[in-house]
C-alpha cells in the first residue's frame, strides 16, 4: 500500500486560529480515488522545524503533500525549507516571473516586488502550474519520498491537487481501485441508538460500516472493496430497513439540493415564513437554486398556534400564486410548530425538545431540517410528520 501522507504549514494552522479545510478536503478526497491518507502532521512557521520533518518524512513516506508556505512575505517558508532539505539552492523561474506580472496587470496593478520570492524554486523542483493564483508549486523527490509543495488558499489547493498532482501519482504508481462506498443520512434518531441495531451485522473480509455525526444529522457508510459489492449491497438492504423512516436521502447530495430539484422538475414553487429559524430554510433553499416565490422573516417573540400557522401559510400560499408555503413558529418553552401548505389541504405539527442541553444553533437547524424533512415527506407522498426520539410530539394537523 502506498504511503501517502499530508504537512500543513503555517502558525495560524497549528494554533488553530484557522480550521484546516484543506487536510479534511485532501483526505476525503484521496480516500474516494483509492488513496486513503496514512498520516497527517502540522508544523508552523520554523525553517528548522520545516527542514527537520521534510527530511524525516522523505524516509517514510512515499508521498508527501506539503501545504501552504509559498506566498511572497517573509513567513512563507516552504521553498527555501525544501532547497535546504535537499542541499540545493533556490533558482528563480522569469516565466513564472511574466506569469504573476500578467496577473496583477490584468487587474490594473503594479506586481510588488516581494512577489518575485513566489518564482523561486528549489533547483531540482518540477514547477507545478497554478491556473487560479501566483504561487506556482512544485514537485522534488528527497531519497524514497516524492514530495508536492501546493500554496494554502483553498480554491487554489483543491485544482493543483486534481489537475497536477493526482496526474503524476497515476502516472508514476499503479493505483489501487477507489472503493465502493454507500452512503444514507439520518435525521430523527442518535448514533447509540444507530449502533445499537446496526452492530450486530456481521460484514465481510475489508467492509466497514461508519458513522458520521453532524447533529441534527447522522450519516452512515459502508465502505469496502469492489469484489464485495453483492454482499454489501445485500447488507446495504437490511440497513435501509433498519433505518427505514429516519432516511432523509442517500448519496452525496443533500436534503436542500434534492428538494430544489424535485420542485423544479414538478414546476412547484414554495413560500417560506420563519420565526424560530431565523431565515435558515430560505438560505439553504436559496443555496440550491431552489425555485422560491417569496416569504417573509418574522421576530421570534410571538408565538402562534398550530391553526393559527396553518391559516398563515395558507394566505401566504394564496397572497403568493405559490402552491406551497412552509411556515416555522416561534418556539414557547419547549415548543415549536411548523406548517405546510399543500394544494391538497394544510399539514403542521408541534413539537417539544426532550433534550435541554442542545444550543440554540442546534435547535435552529434541527427545526429546519424538520420542516424540510416534512416538505421531502409530502412531494414523496409518505406520511407527512415522522418519529424523532429526541422530540415529543404534542399535536398533529393532518
Amino acid at each position: 500500500m502506498l504511503r501517502v501522507e499530508m504537512l500543513s504549514t503555517g502558525d495560524e494552522v497549528l494554533h488553530g486560529q484557522i480550521i484546516d479545510t484543506n487536510a479534511a478536503w485532501l483526505a476525503d478526497y484521496l480516500f474516494q480515488q483509492g488513496l486513503p491518507m496514512s498520516s497527517r502532521e502540522t508544523v508552523g512557521d520554523s525553517l528548522s522545524s520545516l527542514i527537520e520533518t521534510l527530511q524525516e518524512r522523505s524516509h517514510i513516506a512515499d508521498v508527501l503533500i506539503v501545504n501552504g508556505g509559498l506566498g511572497p512575505t517573509s513567513d512563507d517558508l516552504s521553498a527555501l525549507a525544501a532547497a535546504k532539505a535537499c542541499g540545493v539552492e533556490l533558482v528563480e523561474h522569469p516565466a513564472w516571473i511574466t506569469r504573476i506580472e500578467a496577473y496583477f496587470a490584468e487587474r490594473g496593478r503594479v506586481m510588488a516586488d516581494s512577489n518575485r520570492k513566489q518564482a523561486q524554486l528549489p533547483a531540482n523542483a518540477e514547477m507545478l502550474d497554478n491556473r487560479v493564483g501566483t504561487a506556482c508549486g512544485f514537485a522534488l523527490r528527497l531519497n524514497k519520498c516524492l514530495m508536492f509543495f501546493t500554496p494554502g488558499v483553498p480554491s487554489e489547493f483543491k485544482v493543483m491537487v486534481k489537475e497536477q498532482i493526482f496526474p503524476r501519482l497515476q502516472q508514476q504508481f499503479s493505483l489501487p481501485e477507489p472503493p465502493l462506498c454507500l452512503r444514507l443520512t439520518t435525521f430523527g434518531t442518535s448514533e447509540s441508538d444507530l449502533a445499537a441495531e446496526l452492530d450486530p451485522i456481521s460484514l465481510p473480509p475489508d467492509v466497514v460500516l461508519g458513522y458520521r455525526s453532524s447533529s441534527p444529522i447522522i450519516e452512515l457508510k459502508l465502505t469496502g472493496p469492489h469484489r464485495q459489492r453483492v454482499a454489501m449491497e445485500q447488507i446495504w438492504q437490511r440497513v435501509r430497513g433498519i433505518v427505514a423512516d429516519n432516511t432523509i436521502y442517500e448519496g452525496t447530495v443533500g436534503l436542500a439540493a434534492q428538494l430544489a430539484q424535485r420542485l423544479q422538475q414538478q414546476g412547484m414553487k414554495l413560500v417560506l415564513s420563519e420565526q424560530f429559524t431565523a431565515g435558515l430554510i430560505n438560505l439553504q433553499l436559496q443555496s440550491e437554486a431552489a425555485p422560491l416565490a417569496g416569504g417573509e422573516l418574522l421576530p421570534a417573540d410571538c408565538y402562534e398556534t398550530l391553526e393559527t400557522l396553518l391559516a398563515r401559510a395558507q394566505r401566504l400560499s394564496q397572497l403568493s400564486h405559490a402552491p406551497l408555503a412552509l411556515a416555522v413558529s416561534a418556539m414557547e418553552g419547549e415548543r415549536v410548530s411548523i406548517a405546510l401548505h399543500t394544494p391538497k389541504g394544510g399539514v403542521g405539527q408541534t413539537v417539544s425538545y426532550r433534550v435541554s442541553r442542545h444550543s440554540l444553533r442546534l435547535r435552529q437547524e434541527s427545526v429546519a431540517m424538520l420542516a424540510l424533512d416534512m416538505l421531502r415527506r409530502w412531494l414523496n407522498e409518505d406520511q407527512v410528520c415522522g418519529r424523532h426520539n429526541w422530540l415529543e410530539t404534542v399535536a398533529i394537523i393532518e
